[in-house]
């Protein structure tokens, strides 16, 4: 098989990574790519959001399946042009159409998705420009800390959590002002839910899924979870608290209704969905939809799934994906993200990186990485996550700390407590 994988992050080089260990892919290019992708695949320099490129690109390449990593040409409707243009399709698009696409592209609509199919999640209301008066008489009912979330995308700056309720009130006037552009002209608010996140993954052909290890990541730049939001500092998988019984719940409260609810409105859905949940008492509640995996679970997600990647896509080609096994490496997986200092406000790119030679059960995968006068360089604000194998978490994690001391960059940063919140518990 022939295969094209778009997106240029950490997630994607974990793709890769994973892709070019089956025996049937014959070929495999990724775009943009960075500098890890290149060294195990072809990167090719296309926009992922130029539809016309990439399909002219894959039928001269004869492309049988494109993977899309990021949510963005999913939410704009990848799937769809492929679907409507006559020679594209006869290739598969591992990820949703902008149909589909739309529980990660609009929060209000997955909240009242959800609303409507009986899946746990905080209650919740959503307000238009217009509505300003109502949202915050609304938001005065509500007890601290309020959360807002822009309803499209925001490059991951559209959720805001505030105590102060003379602060919220500003944070949700510039929302619905346009802060985002039109991804804010409609706000959630909703209740703010006490416990501990994590993430699980299936991919589906919209009638059958398979589920994935599920990971738990770390969203803050400081330690003990403080500072800034991130796209992810770091991930672990196994989640020690997601025992048998946790994840029993989540199937049968959250993904069995989730992808009948798809179905029973008439919403074709094929690829990946991430389910953003944060377990109360025991109990799984949706906070939010991904159309995608995430970043950096996909680091710690693929060294643990032992199936052929290609398999369970195929499946989802053929329509056979029922027969398909997923199996899972019974090790667990530490992952932590290098950065550049300043990131995630203002960072500097252009350093020079040096890996050292790494242990057999670690590896490393590159985000924000690229080639500069034959030099990987840093070219983003999240630059390489180290990835290990463990017996258990403890091992995972020392072995992932042992090996991010031969990784150097000018300026680089990673957080030193990814996983201590759940092994100093066990």
């Amino acid at each position: 098989m022939k295969l094209l994988l778009l997106g240029s992050g950490g997630r994607e080089h974990a793709l890769a990574w994973k892709i070019c260990k089956s025996s049937q892919l014959e070929k495999l290019y990724v775009a943009p790519g960075n500098a890890g992708t290149s060294e195990i695949a072809e990167n090719i320099a296309i926009d992922i959001n130029n539809f016309e490129a990439i399909g002219n690109f894959c039928v001269q390449n004869q492309i049988n399946i494109v993977v899309v990593g990021p949510e963005q040409p999913l939410v704009n409707g990848i799937h769809n042009y492929f679907e409507t243009t006559n020679t594209l399709q006869n290739i598969t698009i591992i990820g949703p159409k902008k149909e589909g696409a739309i529980i990660e592209g609009s929060k209000d609509f997955s909240k009242a998705f959800m609303k409507r199919h009986r899946i746990p999640t905080a209650k919740s209301k959503s307000f238009n420009k217009d509505q300003l008066p109502e949202a915050l008489a609304y938001l005065e009912q509500k007890e601290s800390p309020y959360v807002l979330k822009a309803d499209g995308l925001a490059a991951g700056k559209g959720v805001i959590i505030e105590k102060d309720l003379k602060k919220a009130k500003f944070a949700l006037n510039e929302l619905l002002k346009g802060q985002f552009g039109k991804s804010s002209e409609t706000v959630v608010i909703e209740d703010f839910l006490i416990g501990v996140e994590l993430s699980v993954f299936i991919i589906t052909d919209g009638v059958n899924y398979k589920i994935l290890p599920e990971a738990k990541d770390y969203k803050r730049i400081n330690e003990n979870d403080t500072g800034l939001n991130t796209g992810g500092m770091g991930a672990i998988s196994p989640v020690p608290f997601a025992n048998r019984e946790f994840l029993d719940k989540v199937e049968n409260q959250i993904i069995i209704p989730t992808v009948k609810g798809l179905r029973k409105e008439g919403i074709e859905y094929s690829g990946f969905i991430f389910f953003g949940l944060i377990s109360v008492k025991g109990d799984p509640y949706v906070i939010e939809y991904n159309c995608r995996l995430g970043d950096p679970e996909t680091e710690v997600i693929m060294p643990r799934l032992k199936s052929d990647i290609l398999e369970l896509f195929d499946g989802i080609a053929t329509n056979t994906l029922s027969e398909r096994d997923v199996e899972i490496d019974l090790r667990s997986a530490a992952s932590v993200m290098m950065v550049s200092g300043g990131y995630p406000e203002n960072y500097e790119k252009n350093k020079e990186i040096t890996i050292g030679e790494l242990d057999e059960k670690s590896m490393v995968f590159h985000a924000g990485t690229t080639f500069k006068n034959n030099k990987i360089v840093s070219n983003g604000g999240r630059v390489l996550a180290l990835t290990s194998y463990g017996k258990n978490l403890e091992t995972a994690l020392k072995s992932t700390y042992k090996n991010v001391g031969k990784i150097h960059f000018e300026n680089q940063y990673f957080r030193s407590d990814i996983g201590r919140d759940v092994t100093k518990k066990n």
